[in-house]
């Protein structure tokens, strides 16, 4: 097994698989009659102290991340889930500290797209300011 360093490694807080009822899209239909979206998350923090201690304040809350989600892509409305996920990241790293990078991933389950198969989504992954 390789060796891991504090270089090349990345603790994670994973959410996967969420799904919400929202209005976003550019098509009028997308807007008025709402559809699914689906969210996965990867918020980058040192989990070292919450593994040692076995102290949930020295670790984020999977619930108030989900909730942060979930009122960011049901309260608000984009034409772009571009944008919805930039919303989503900015708002993760206004409320949650500790978080160094977040990847988020939107899957637009029923897209506009006469298709028989396929998955349309978007992956933006962004590192805090400093």
């Amino acid at each position: 097994m390789p060796k891991c360093s504090s270089k090349n490694r990345s603790d994670k807080i994973i959410l996967s698989d969420l799904a919400f009822y929202g209005y976003h899209g550019v098509m009028l239909e997308e807007n008025k009659l709402g559809q699914r979206f689906r969210v996965d998350l990867e918020c980058a923090m040192d989990l070292t102290d919450a593994g040692n201690s076995d102290d949930v304040s020295k670790t984020v809350s999977y619930a108030d991340i989900y909730n942060l989600v979930k009122e960011a892509t049901e309260d608000t409305r984009y034409k772009l889930i571009e944008a919805l996920a930039q919303h989503i990241v900015d708002r993760l790293f206004e409320e949650f500290k500790p978080f160094n990078w977040v990847r988020i991933r939107i899957t637009k389950p029923e897209a506009p797209v006469n298709t028989t198969s396929g998955e349309f989504a978007i992956e933006i992954i962004r590192e805090r300011s400093s």
